[in-house]
């Protein structure tokens, strides 16, 4: 199973990540160019070596217009107490929802000085990129990830957080640099650790921040995560929203043959080495990841109900959906609603079970799931294309026909179901 593990020592901000996973592949300069081609306005990037405390890895610079940002955080000895530096930090929400997404605003250009646009704005720039639609579709949900955040900080509808063009712009650059990577990787499973937060505040335009972002901290919600001894913001909301869209699990590094380690250096200089390490390499088939258990008893819906509630958490993306006939008080007959589901998806999950439910409380159970890898080929037979599903691992190996293709199958050829799946058995005792 192809694996990539992040490790977060020193945390996650968007241009370490592009630089960490840039050196896992063998052309980096072809991909710096690839992604200054896609056309996103006034954005240039750069990759150089770069060194931390001994160590050589690459930095990944974006500029917008020319000029390169910086942020600003309070050292152990510095107390917070003015504005004086109030142009620094990578936070771009605007003066309606003043918060953080990833890049700071220093020697800003003058076209994006005091501009803000909302989301409408992001999903249309983001729709006219030249790349495919599952970068597209992951840079939307990245950015989506920062505007709930954001929404969530100011108590305002998502349609009325704006962004300061500026910050949105490298932000942008940073999503899609890694939605990119992450594509030509391919990973099977991303995990990474705990995530380093920092600690202390930070200087942004507008104003005094304690050290995690409110943005940040929404995103990293049910994520693990500590402060540390670091004064200094070491996770930002990009990397924050990066981190939660990929990442399926976060504990200790598995046991895996690892192939390469790319670093992603930081801007920063701390004591410690300012990098984000990422390991790829294979791990054991039977590896499990982290699942939450979903329940609620209900007593009160009808079964059309209930099966369309099923059906809304399907579509939102849950792993298992399935109902259990129980006893409940008064000697009442009810049904027990479960849902499986990825951590990052617990949230959301949550909140359907109760839109479409009468439920008035939804349990939750984190854990551990054992899995088998599964594959999926197709086979060429007289009576036309079939697909096999292959699960294997844990000293087992067994495959099984699509139902969907053979159905199809059988229709349309006038034959039954075994008819299909012998034949299926008979091409493939012939190819072996």
């Amino acid at each position: 199973m192809k694996t990539l593990y992040l490790e977060l020592n020193m945390g996650a901000a968007g241009d370490m990540l592009m630089a960490a996973l840039l050196e896992l592949i063998p052309e980096k300069q072809a991909f710096i160019d690839k992604m200054n081609a896609l056309g996103i306005p006034d954005i240039h990037i750069s990759a150089m070596p770069a060194e931390k405390n001994g160590i050589v890895g690459t930095s990944v610079q974006v500029s917008i217009a020319g000029e390169v940002e910086e942020s600003y955080d309070f050292s152990q000895h510095e107390e917070p107490h003015s504005n004086e530096h109030e142009h620094h930090h990578h936070h771009q929400a605007s003066d309606h929802a003043h918060e953080h997404a990833d890049k700071p605003e220093t020697h800003a250009h003058p076209h994006y000085s005091h501009v803000h646009i909302g989301m409408a704005e992001i999903e249309s720039l983001i729709s006219q990129l030249p790349v495919s639609a599952k970068v597209r579709q992951d840079v939307l949900a990245v950015y989506s990830l920062i505007a709930e955040a954001e929404s969530k900080a100011h108590g305002r509808p998502v349609d009325q957080v704006h962004f300061h063009e500026l910050g949105m712009m490298d932000a942008l650059a940073d999503i899609t640099g890694v939605c990119c990577l992450m594509e030509q990787l391919s990973p099977d499973r991303v995990l990474a650790s705990p995530v380093h937060l920092g600690s202390g505040h930070v200087q942004t335009q507008h104003g005094i921040l304690p050290v995690p972002a409110p943005a940040t901290a929404y995103i990293l919600q049910d994520v693990p995560s500590y402060s540390g001894k670091i004064r200094g913001e070491l996770c930002t909301p990009t990397g924050a929203a990066l981190l939660k869209h990929f990442v399926s699990a976060y504990g200790e590094m598995p046991v895996m043959r690892v192939q390469k380690i790319g670093y992603g250096m930081g801007k920063k200089d701390f004591a410690a080495a300012n990098c984000l390490r990422a390991f790829w390499g294979e791990s054991d088939d039977s590896a499990g990841d982290e699942i939450f258990e979903l329940a609620c008893n209900l007593d009160d819906m009808t079964p059309e109900a209930i099966s369309f509630a099923c059906e809304q958490l399907f579509e939102a993306g849950a792993l298992d959906v399935y109902t259990t006939s129980i006893g409940m008080k008064k000697n009442r007959p009810g049904i027990m609603l479960s849902c499986l589901c990825k951590p990052k998806d617990r949230e959301a999950l949550t909140q359907l079970i109760f839109k479409h439910t009468s439920t008035l409380g939804v349990r939750q159970y984190s854990c551990q799931r054992a899995i088998l890898q599964r594959s999926e080929r197709s086979l060429n037979t007289k009576y036309g294309t079939v697909r096999i599903k292959t699960a294997s691992g844990w000293g087992v190996e067994r495959q099984k026909v699509e139902y969907e293709d053979a159905a199809a199958l059988a229709r349309k050829n006038d034959v039954s179901i075994d008819e299909i799946k012998r034949v299926i058995l008979l091409e493939q005792d012939q190819k072996k």
